[in-house]
């Protein structure tokens, strides 16, 4: 019934999963475009009213924005496919008139539902229906007016998203704030040496200098035990933020080794995003070559076509002129044989002629 190089004529296959256990009434499945009008398929999964009958229609989805006045004439036909042999179906075809008022038409008794669910008859599969629509515009009244798209369109929508993706990271900084570090310590009961204390003053300047070293934890540990216990050497806001910090020692250095692995994990992924960064923004710059290079191919076709419509206008003159010296020379060719004869009928008379005003001039001169 239908044939695919006809703007005319589409097809839309719509498979509906559970079809068993629905609990809806009626379904309609997405829509579907033929030759610029929107379709889609209406089912009553249990049948319409009390009919033990599948009931299946096809409807117009956007009746209520059309024109006033819209009507479009259309044959179709509706069919459930045997997923068995995957090639026998049952189908019903008809033609009808679509307007406001009667926006679907079809078939309210398609199919006795006793039917449709025996298993041998494979329209129901895996508990999954299959509706197949065909549909043949014949007349559309306003007619639409399709404007093919252009082969880019489809880049170009993605492409200018992926752009404004890139305008926003090459825009957009991260900051990354720091944290702070904790542990607890073994307690010393003893005052440590004046030695002492500047050598934990030493060590502890060196972890706070380099908080992630291999043994920093111990050293921290050791080093405010022993200022901890400090009589000298200290200023009072030093023993407080000493006491201060290991009072909260454990939750201080759990935090700054939560850093360093959360750290190392941003820096990993900063780093991959970057290099995808690099990947995409290649991806678009690759995009506007080719899109100038689709551009260049779409005007060189364009000139190609002028060029061949001049073509084919040059040779059709040509095609008359040929034709007009053709039936020419074949008149005329006629004409030169019928001349011929006059003349050799001519050069016959005038022979008889010359021989007697010979013979007669023969005699008298």
């Amino acid at each position: 019934m239908y044939a695919q190089n006809d703007v005319n004529r589409g097809e839309f296959t719509w498979k509906i999963s559970n079809f068993t256990k629905l609990i809806a009434l009626r379904l309609y499945s997405e829509a579907f475009t033929v030759s610029g009008c929107q379709w889609r398929i209406l089912v009553y999964p249990k049948g319409y009213g009390s009919t033990n009958y599948l009931a299946v229609y096809l409807d117009v989805p956007d009746s209520g924005t059309l024109p006033v006045g819209w009507t479009r004439k259309a044959k179709f036909s509706l069919s459930v496919i045997d997923q068995i042999s995957n090639v026998s179906r049952f189908g019903i075809e008809t033609q009808e008139v679509f307007t406001a008022s009667s926006s679907n038409w079809g078939f309210l008794h398609f199919l006795p539902l006793t039917l449709l669910r025996n298993p041998t008859r494979g329209f129901i599969a895996n508990d999954t229906l299959v509706i197949k629509a065909e549909v043949c515009i014949l007349t559309v009244i306003p007619p639409v007016d399709i404007q093919p798209a252009r082969p880019t369109d489809m880049f170009d929508s993605y492409f200018t998203g992926l752009e404004e993706l890139i305008d926003a990271a090459e825009t957009n900084g991260a900051s990354v704030g720091s944290s702070s570090c904790r542990h607890d310590g073994a307690l010393r009961a003893e005052i440590p040496s004046f030695e002492e204390v500047e050598k934990a003053r030493q060590s502890l300047k060196e972890c706070l200098s380099d908080l992630f070293k291999l043994n920093m934890k111990e050293r921290l540990s050791e080093a405010l035990t022993t200022l901890s216990s400090a009589r000298i050497g200290l200023t009072l806001e030093q023993q407080i933020a000493i006491e201060t910090f290991r009072s909260n020692f454990n939750d201080f250095t759990s935090d700054f080794l939560t850093f360093e692995q959360d750290n190392a994990e941003f820096e990993l992924h900063k780093l991959q995003k970057d290099q995808r960064f690099s990947a995409m923004k290649k991806c678009h710059d690759t995009h506007i070559l080719y899109k100038q290079l689709m551009d260049d191919l779409i005007k060189e076709e364009e000139e190609v076509k002028s060029r061949r419509e001049k073509l084919l206008s040059d040779w059709k003159i040509l095609l008359v002129e040929s034709e007009e010296a053709k039936s020419g020379y074949e008149d005329e060719q006629k004409k030169v044989a019928e001349a011929e004869e006059k003349k050799r009928i001519a050069e016959e008379k005038m022979s008889r002629s010359t021989t007697a005003w010979s013979n007669l001039k023969a005699q008298f001169c």
